[in-house]
């Protein structure tokens, strides 16, 4: 897996097309935080028990096919990265996740997005 830095991605994501975003939050983080413009939701793990959802690999093969590039990004990039290891595991050989995530990490007042992150970053996202 590679990482990329949210503009890393960003440009990435601009020189091909054929590339799937894939948003692996929970669908509260997606839909009332915000999430980048284009992306598709899958989670990675759920709210309440936050146990790996079981249809995730499933989810991801109906969105994509193996021989496309996969973009993946979380909160902060830890999430996307596990969910990349485990996507390597089944066969997709071209995955980046997205350094810092959404929000980036948390500052010394514990909040998060004042950092770095793709929000912060000014790169497109959007709020349902």
């Amino acid at each position: 897996m590679q990482h990329l830095s949210p503009k890393e991605a960003d440009a990435f994501l601009q020189t091909h097309p054929d590339a799937v975003f894939i948003d692996v939050r929970s669908e509260m983080e997606f839909l009332f935080i915000g999430h980048p413009k284009d992306s598709i939701h899958i989670a990675w793990n759920e709210f309440p028990d936050w146990d790996v959802n079981p249809h995730f690999l499933a989810q991801v093969r109906r969105a994509t096919s193996v021989d496309r590039p996969l973009v993946l990004i979380c909160r902060s990039g830890n999430r996307s990265a596990e969910a990349g290891q485990f996507l390597e595991q089944h066969g997709y050989s071209e995955v980046y996740n997205v350094l810092h995530g959404f929000e980036g990490p948390l500052d010394d007042h514990h909040h998060r997005g004042s950092l770095s992150g793709w929000r912060f970053e000014g790169l497109p996202w959007e709020q349902c």
